[in-house]
């Protein structure tokens, strides 16, 4: 019950997406009455649970390398500052986008709790605010100029071109509801995935459900039950805000938007392109209401200066100020309220993460290229990423590869092996055989995540993860072994967040 308290934040995310974005997908065929609102729901709500469930870890994963919130109360409370943001710029009239908000969330929390914000992904995620709009457009009048020319070439009679219409919106609506759940889970459950107070379930030996998986399906219901309960109003008045469409150029703007939140969640596509030579794909959750509007103004650019004066372009820049504002708000909030729920309410809304450069973290630095010459040995540990990054810089320059390759390697975690931890792990769902080898490692204790890591995969291959390893195997994997270190881990630092210094590694510690 109390996990649940927590996600009611990342529900309500999920019910406000729902509840808006429904229209984004099946909005034209209701609010032309091609499609009753009943039928539209129920097609939307499946298929966007099988998007988030089947394809939802693409896109969550890119907001997790820009900040892992780790820590329940804080993943409550970033998307609470998200969805404020949300709910007070909407009733201010103000055009907003969850993605963005979201995003300006989790830099507030790596701004509150000393965490690193990854200027490379922010970068990238950044890019495809500009990026996805520019994308739908040119979806758009391609589709368009193909879609118009087979008319004119097949000339159907008016009911034919209306019943191909009709289904044409239906299987458009239908792409887009998958799509939007395999892209913007990530929105309402990405804060939640690195403190996810769920363990993998085996229901009748038949189908596993992952922690991820089980937050994706609950999100994905949210989004549902916003769908049902709020979205009729929206889809029956969608579209005129910005250009009057007719049902034909509505068609192509929905599957446009599709296309884009396709693409920028499907693994296989992104690896697909790397396998041409090219750089991958940024797997990011995209503002569909973003990519809405790039078709839109796609057509309208595409029928020349007649579209071009259709275009509201008042109330376009409305929506482009929107889109600058929103996350720096988010930030601002996201931070107020983390120092409000930790100092109000005493909840932990971060666990700090300590960082020394003991022995074996230096050997293992050496083995990877990394001159270890300039480092200098600590033997108190640095709580903080930003604080041992300034530490870092101060001893010698390394390029960010590095960087980041010292900041995984210095991470400590101090762990033992203990009977009490074997008994709690043979109640959860890891499948006795994983838990055989852990328990051959009784009495044993290491300092760094990593060490445990590897001697696991040295003591049998079910622990050992071949690089080629596809994504749901590697997924599962991690969440074993994250479960096994939340397991044997030491208690978090006391309130101050000043651990005592860990000793270095003795005999029966890992070198």
């Amino acid at each position: 019950m109390g996990s649940l308290l927590f996600l009611s934040s990342g529900l309500f995310l999920g019910w406000t997406l729902g509840a808006n974005d429904a229209s984004n997908v099946f909005g034209s065929a209701v609010g032309s009455r091609m499609l009753r609102f009943s039928t539209a729901a129920l097609l939307c709500s499946v298929f966007v649970i099988l998007g988030a469930v089947t394809a939802g870890a693409g896109a969550s994963g890119g907001l997790g390398e820009l900040g892992a919130v780790n820590a329940l109360a804080g993943s409550f409370t970033t998307a609470l500052a998200a969805a404020a943001t949300m709910t007070w710029m909407t009733r201010a009239g103000l055009p907003a986008s969850t993605t963005q908000a979201v995003v300006g969330a989790i830099v507030g929390w790596n701004w509150f709790s000393g965490s690193i914000t990854d200027l490379s992904q922010l970068s990238r995620i950044v890019a495809t605010w500009v990026l996805s709009p520019l994308l739908a457009a040119l979806f758009a009048a391609g589709l368009y100029r193909l879609v118009v020319a087979g008319i004119r070439r097949t000339r159907p009679h008016l009911l034919r071109l209306d019943a191909n219409l009709r289904v044409g919106l239906i299987l458009a609506g239908v792409f887009g509801s998958y799509s939007l759940g395999a892209n913007n889970i990530g929105n309402v459950m990405g804060v939640f995935v690195p403190a996810s107070p769920f363990r993998e379930l085996s229901i009748a030996g038949l189908v596993r459900l992952s922690g991820e998986e089980q937050l994706f399906l609950l999100g994905a219901i949210a989004i549902a039950v916003g769908v049902f309960t709020y979205s009729r109003r929206v889809m029956t008045t969608v579209g005129g805000s910005l250009m009057t469409l007719s049902p034909l150029a509505a068609l192509v703007v929905v599957v446009a938007n599709a296309l884009v939140l396709f693409v920028f969640s499907s693994q296989q596509l992104s690896a697909f392109v790397v396998a041409l030579g090219l750089p991958p794909i940024p797997l990011i959750p995209v503002s569909s209401s973003q990519a809405v509007i790039g078709a839109v103004l796609g057509i309208g650019l595409l029928q020349g200066a007649r579209g071009v004066r259709q275009i509201r372009w008042g109330v376009l820049g409305r929506i482009a100020s929107g889109w600058l504002t929103t996350p720096v708000i988010a930030a601002l909030v996201s931070f107020v309220l983390l120092f409000v729920v930790q100092n109000v309410f005493g909840q932990q809304v971060y666990r700090p993460v300590a960082y020394q450069l003991s022995p074996p973290a230096l050997v293992r630095l050496a083995a990877r290229g990394v001159p270890t010459e300039a480092l200098t040995m600590d033997r108190e540990p640095v709580v903080g990423a930003v604080r041992f990054r300034d530490w870092l810089r101060r001893q010698a320059r390394f390029g960010p590869e590095r960087e980041a390759l010292v900041l995984e390697i210095a991470e400590i975690r101090p762990l033992q092996i203990h009977p009490e931890g074997l008994r709690a792990l043979d109640a959860t769902a890891l499948p006795p055989a994983y838990r055989q080898v852990v328990a051959a490692l009784e009495g044993r204790s290491f300092l760094h995540p990593w060490q445990l890591a590897d001697v696991l995969a040295r003591q049998s291959p079910l622990w050992s993860l071949p690089s080629a390893a596809p994504a749901p195997a590697a997924r599962r994997h991690q969440e074993r072994l994250a479960l096994v270190i939340d397991t044997f881990a030491a208690a978090d630092p006391a309130p101050d967040h000043q651990p005592a210094a860990p000793s270095l590694p003795s005999r029966q510690q890992e070198g």
